[in-house]
C-alpha cells in the first residue's frame, strides 16, 4: 500500500478541518501497548474490516464490537515455513480505550483548506506502571476518502456510545499550588487533551487535597484521561454540623495539632506555601499543647449492607445502643474518610480506608511528650506502623462527635508574636481538607456513603510517592 510522502505538514483533522493536531498525544511508531487478541473476541461481531498501514506495516484491520485488531499481511510462503509467525501475531486495543478520532491530513506550505488526507489518526489511553495514565495514538494510513470516511464514521458512533463520558466541564483551579505553576500546567497539559476529544470547558480557582487519593498517584494526564474516558468512582461523603446547623461538606479532618497548624500557616500567606507550611509545623511543635476534649463515636458495622444504608438509613435504637465515648487530653485528632495519599504519608493518612468502604478513620494522639509525637509524626513517611504508639488509638466509625470541653478555642495569645488574626479565641480550628474551618461547639462528622461519583480509577497498591502534601 503506498505511504505518504514525508515532509510537509502533517495533522489529524476531524472532518477535514484546518486545525492542527495537539502535541500533546505524541505519536508512536510501533505497538508497545497492544497485545495480543483474547480468545474471547473471536466471538465478537465484526463491525468493520479493511486493510491499513500501521507501523510501516500493511495490515488486515479488523473493527469488532469491544476491539480493534490488526494482523501484518505476510507474501505466501512455503508450507511449513513459520519463521515470521511469531514475530506478527495478531495485536490489538480495546475500544474503550480510544477516546477520540480524527481525519490525519497533510498540509504544504500556504495551504490551509483541502489537505491531502493520508488516513485515521485515534488517540489512545495507555496503562502504565502505578496507576499512571498516557496518552497515545494510533495512525491507521490509508489514502482512500472513501474508505476513511466510512471507518471514521463508525469510529465517531463507537466513540458516542460511551454515556459516561462528559461532553462539558467544570475547572477547578488554585493559582498559588505546584509553586504557582498551576495554571501553566493546565494550559500545558491538561487543555490540549480537552480539545482533542471537544469537551467544553469553563475554568474557575479552587484547591482540591482528594486527587492525589482518587487516582492514587500525583500526576495530571492520569486525572485527565480518567475524566475524559468517564471513569466514575463512588466515594464516601462527610458532613459536619455544629448545634444542628450543617458547617460543610467533607472527606477528611484534623482537630488539635492538624487544625491550629492550618491557622497558623493560614496568617502567614505572604510567606511561599512550602515556608508556609513548615513555618506552621515547627511553631505548632514548639507550642505543642492538647486539647482537653469528649469524643463519642458510632462504631462501623461491617455486617450491615451499604446500599440499604443509603436508600433506608440505619434504625436509631440500635444506633444509639452502640454509640461508644472516650474523653481526656488529646493532641491530634484526625478523622479520615480517605487515604490522603501525600508525600509524608506514602501510604496515607489513613492507609486502612478506601474511598468507598462505608467507614472512616478515627485516630487519635492522646497527651505525651513532644519527643513522642514528633516521632509518631515521623513514622507516617516510613513504613513502619505509624500507629504503634501507646498514646495512639483508632478506630473504624460511621459517625463521630468531637465535644472540646476547655473554652480557650485552642489560642494562646501569650505565645503569639502579634494579636490572633485568624481564628477567633471563641472558637476551635479545623483542618477540612486543607480548609480552615471555625467551630465553637461540638462537631457532628457522619459519613454518607457513596454519596456521589467523581472520576477516577480503582488503585493499585504505592510503594513510593513524591508527591507534595497540600494539607496546609
Amino acid at each position: 500500500m503506498p505511504r505518504g510522502k514525508r515532509g510537509g505538514r502533517v495533522s489529524a483533522l476531524e472532518g477535514g478541518g484546518e486545525e492542527e493536531a495537539p502535541s500533546a498525544a505524541a505519536a508512536v511508531p510501533s505497538a508497545p501497548w497492544a497485545f495480543p487478541q483474547p480468545p474471547e473476541a473471536a466471538a465478537e461481531q465484526v463491525l468493520l474490516r479493511g486493510i491499513f498501514e500501521i507501523g510501516r506495516n500493511s495490515c488486515d484491520v479488523v473493527l469488532s464490537e469491544r476491539t480493534l485488531s490488526w494482523r501484518p499481511i505476510q507474501p505466501v510462503r512455503p508450507a511449513g515455513d513459520s519463521k515470521d509467525d511469531v514475530l506478527h501475531k495478531e495485536e490489538f486495543i480495546e475500544l474503550k480505550d480510544i477516546f477520540s478520532v480524527k481525519l490525519k491530513r497533510r498540509y504544504f506550505a500556504k495551504q490551509h483548506r483541502n489537505g491531502t488526507l493520508l488516513g485515521i489518526t485515534l488517540f489512545i489511553c495507555l496503562k502504565k506502571e502505578q496507576n499512571k495514565l498516557k496518552d497515545s495514538t494510533l495512525d491507521l494510513i490509508n489514502l482512500s476518502e472513501d474508505h476513511c470516511d466510512i471507518w471514521f464514521r463508525q469510529f465517531r458512533k463507537i466513540l458516542a456510545g460511551f454515556s459516561n463520558r462528559p461532553k462539558s466541564l467544570k475547572i477547578f483551579l488554585n493559582p498559588q499550588s505546584h509553586k504557582k505553576e498551576a495554571t501553566q500546567v493546565y494550559y500545558e497539559k491538561v487543555e490540549p487533551l480537552l480539545k482533542i476529544t471537544g469537551i467544553k470547558t469553563d475554568v474557575i480557582s479552587s484547591t482540591n487535597v482528594l486527587a492525589h487519593s482518587l487516582h492514587g498517584i500525583p500526576h495530571v494526564v492520569t486525572a485527565t484521561l480518567h475524566i475524559i474516558l468517564g471513569h466514575l468512582q463512588p466515594v464516601d461523603v462527610c458532613t459536619f454540623s455544629a448545634t444542628g446547623k450543617l458547617l460543610r461538606f467533607g472527606f477528611s479532618a484534623m482537630f488539635g495539632f492538624g487544625g491550629r497548624t492550618l491557622a497558623l500557616a493560614e496568617k502567614h500567606r505572604w510567606m511561599s506555601p512550602n515556608q508556609r507550611r513548615d513555618f506552621a509545623v515547627i511553631k505548632a511543635l514548639a507550642q505543642l499543647k492538647p486539647e482537653d476534649c469528649e469524643i463519642s463515636f458510632l462504631p462501623f458495622n461491617s455486617s450491615q449492607d451499604l446500599q440499604q444504608r443509603r436508600a433506608q438509613g440505619s434504625p436509631k435504637s440500635d444506633c444509639n445502643d452502640r454509640w461508644q465515648m472516650i474523653q481526656g487530653q488529646f493532641l491530634n485528632v484526625s478523622i479520615m474518610a480517605i487515604p490522603c495519599l501525600c508525600s509524608v504519608a506514602p501510604r496515607g493518612l489513613a492507609p486502612n480506608t478506601r474511598l468507598n468502604n462505608g467507614s472512616m478513620a478515627l485516630i487519635i494522639a492522646r497527651n505525651t511528650s513532644r519527643p513522642e509525637f514528633i516521632k509518631h509524626l515521623k513514622r507516617y513517611a516510613s513504613v513502619k506502623n505509624q500507629f504503634n504508639f501507646p498514646f495512639v488509638e483508632t478506630y473504624t466509625v460511621e459517625e463521630v462527635k468531637v465535644y472540646p470541653r476547655n473554652k480557650t478555642g485552642g489560642h494562646h495569645p501569650e505565645e503569639e508574636d502579634q494579636p490572633h488574626e485568624t481564628v477567633s479565641e471563641e472558637s476551635f480550628p479545623w483542618n477540612v481538607d486543607g480548609d480552615l474551618m471555625e467551630a465553637a461547639s461540638e462537631v457532628h462528622v457522619k459519613l454518607h456513603p457513596r454519596l456521589i461519583s467523581l472520576y477516577g480509577g480503582s488503585l493499585e497498591e504505592m510503594n513510593d510517592s513524591k508527591v507534595t502534601c497540600n494539607c496546609l
